[in-house]
């Protein structure tokens, strides 16, 4: 019938006829691929609650991934979050893996080199925990002086933080958690590590919390962000000004009370 009906149009007609055709589609192909349509991923470690974890149900959830999906509603962009053991985050964001990073990532000079940072959304630091029964040890120092043996997560500030002073007694681990079993059960004398590390057990396991304590004021002045691609401006720029307005409409303080957050983590002013 399409043939038919061509062979009854002029060639001017027909000309027209396919250009508006071709012009069609050529719109149809451009908005399917722009970015509007696009689903961004997102990793996130998501081993420590309430920051970033599975629920019973094996669905990604905590402070975390409520703040990106609040950003990305606010921003107008499709997200989805997925599961990435810290070790990977990074190489996964600089191979194009992933689009975006939200897992408690510290903004260092360092990181800056290979990835970009947006505004920072939580103020954190670094922090010691010990055996709740452990005396005369109120803070790093002490902890230095009496040459303890001292956990922390590899590839984190708090290992780069030990790793400056050759003389201080270190052990790394692939996650925070396992650190802090050894240090209960005695394999290590304390822990290094974000100041959120402790809310952990502090919310699911309050019999190992118990076993605890964090000793001295927190060390660093640290801040999260969320880590894009270098050259993702675009990107970047649009997250930061939807992070902004979640920051003053109150959405983000509204979070951080949700998931209990306390003093080990406050929202930036």
């Amino acid at each position: 019938m399409v043939v038919s009906a061509l062979k009854n149009l002029s060639a001017f007609k027909m000309k027209k006829f396919l250009i508006i055709i071709f012009a069609t589609a050529w719109l149809i192909a451009s908005c399917d691929s722009s970015p509007a349509g696009k689903t961004y991923l997102v990793a996130t470690d998501a081993t420590l609650v309430p920051m970033s974890f599975m629920s019973v149900s094996n669905d990604i959830t905590g402070f975390e991934p409520d703040l990106m999906r609040a950003v990305a509603k606010e921003a107008g962009i499709n997200i989805r979050l997925v599961n990435v053991e810290w070790a990977g985050l990074f190489g996964g964001l600089i191979t194009k893996k992933f689009d975006m990073v939200i897992s408690s990532v510290t903004v260092l000079e360092e990181r800056r080199e290979r990835m970009a940072f947006g505004d920072p959304y939580l103020k954190s630091g670094l922090a010691l925990v010990i055996r709740k029964e452990q005396e005369g040890i109120n803070s790093f120092a002490d902890a230095q002086k009496n040459n303890l043996l001292i956990g922390a997560q590899i590839g984190t500030t708090a290992y780069f933080f030990l790793e400056k002073d050759p003389a201080i007694r270190k052990k790394g681990y692939q996650m925070y958690g396992h650190a802090v079993s050894d240090l209960i059960n005695g394999e290590i004398d304390a822990v290094l590590g974000e100041s959120t590390g402790t809310l952990f057990y502090k919310n699911q396991h309050k019999p190992l919390f118990e076993k605890i304590k964090m000793v001295g004021e927190i060390m660093t002045n640290e801040h999260y962000a969320i880590v894009f691609h270098k050259d993702d401006k675009e990107l970047l720029a649009k997250v930061n000004v939807a992070l902004q307005n979640v920051l003053k409409n109150g959405t983000v303080a509204r979070l951080h009370n949700k998931w209990d957050l306390g003093q080990a983590a406050q929202v930036p002013e």
